[in-house]
């Protein structure tokens, strides 16, 4: 069976993780990634053996002025495409929408995009089967990953009648020094507009659950925080149970903070000693003796890898868009070719 032609567009946080990713899928072929600038992250995808595009003629002439060996512009990369993942930053994929939308190509996009950009947001384990055959799709964010993993897992067990969220999201990512606060936490968004749009996008993805969230912006690199309150609908609910639920869920790992897990510090040097390339922890990390339940109300504390808890979904959204695989197959798959645990 032919592999499945993949095509990346961006080669920033997420865009480099997902070409590894694609990389090693053994039904999928990189065919090539986009590039604006002629800087080292140019110079890596060269030396990794990935064919090199440039953005556009501008672009390209300044790839070979570097000495970098690009074959054609994104019109070229596209045209050889069956999936083109796109990673540019957030609100800048609609440049280059003229150029998916005259090619045959289905488009990924992330979730920095505005979700009326595709046909569906996307998450493997919640809504798989609404991605298939699709032309367009979005993966959504990483806390609305997160979120979508710990909430659809909670509503699958016991019924969630509404979710209160509290993130302490990252300032910004480890390669970027432009971005603050360094000393304070900043209302995200400013002003304080509540509820914040993070509840909003996990209805994206699960339209039927009442999320309420709210953000601020703290002064690390490595993840986001968030604190869940979550009503259910089954009143006998114990926390042994809500345990269990997670232990069986994919793509959740439990830590423990008696066994030294009592930060995301902890969380980044676990992934870090797993061995993952650049420390990636795909899983949604949930603290076990956090999970508390008092009534009806289910409280735990979770950590979402900002850099790489999308790239599974990324994997999974073009074998739905390409209808090459069922849910549960694709994610088999992703999970061994990327080590995830479970």
């Amino acid at each position: 069976m032919r592999k499945i032609r993949v095509g990346i567009t961006g080669y920033g946080t997420i865009g480099r993780r997902v070409a590894d990713a694609v990389a090693r899928q053994p039904d999928m072929e990189l065919v090539g990634i986009a590039k604006v600038r002629p800087d080292y992250k140019a110079r890596l995808i060269a030396e990794r053996g990935y064919p090199l595009y440039g953005a556009d003629e501008e672009s390209l002439a300044a790839l070979r002025a570097a000495g970098l060996p690009a074959r054609g512009v994104v019109a070229d990369l596209v045209a050889g495409c069956d999936v083109v993942v796109d990673t540019l930053p957030p609100k800048q994929a609609s440049r280059l929408l003229p150029i998916y939308q005259a090619s045959e190509a289905r488009v990924i996009f992330q979730g920095g995009e505005p979700a009326g950009i595709a046909e569906v947001s996307f998450n493997a384990q919640s809504n798989y089967e609404a991605a298939v055959g699709r032309r367009t799709v979005r993966v959504v964010s990483c806390n609305t990953t997160g979120l979508c993993r710990a909430l659809g897992t909670i509503d699958r067990a016991f019924g969630v009648e509404k979710a209160r969220v509290v993130l302490a999201r990252k300032a910004t990512d480890p390669d970027d020094p432009d971005t603050g606060p360094v000393d304070a936490v900043v209302l995200d968004p400013a002003p304080a507009q509540l509820p914040s749009h993070h509840g909003r996008s996990v209805a994206t993805v699960l339209p039927h659950l009442k999320v309420i969230s709210m953000a601020a912006k703290v002064p690390t690199t490595h993840a986001h925080f968030h604190s869940l309150l979550i009503t259910v609908k089954d009143r006998n609910v114990t926390a042994g149970a809500v345990v269990r639920a997670f232990e069986e869920a994919t793509r959740v790992v439990l830590l423990d903070s008696r066994e030294g897990f009592r930060s995301t510090a902890q969380v980044f040097d676990y992934a870090r000693e797993l061995g993952r390339s650049r420390s990636d922890l795909y899983e949604l990390a949930v603290w076990r003796d956090s999970v508390t339940v008092v009534d009806d109300e289910v409280y735990f504390f979770m950590a979402v890898h900002q850099e790489a808890i999308v790239i599974p979904e990324n994997v999974d959204a073009i074998r739905a868009v390409t209808g090459t695989m069922d849910r549960d197959e694709s994610i088999r798959l992703t999970n061994r070719t990327l080590g995830i645990l479970k």
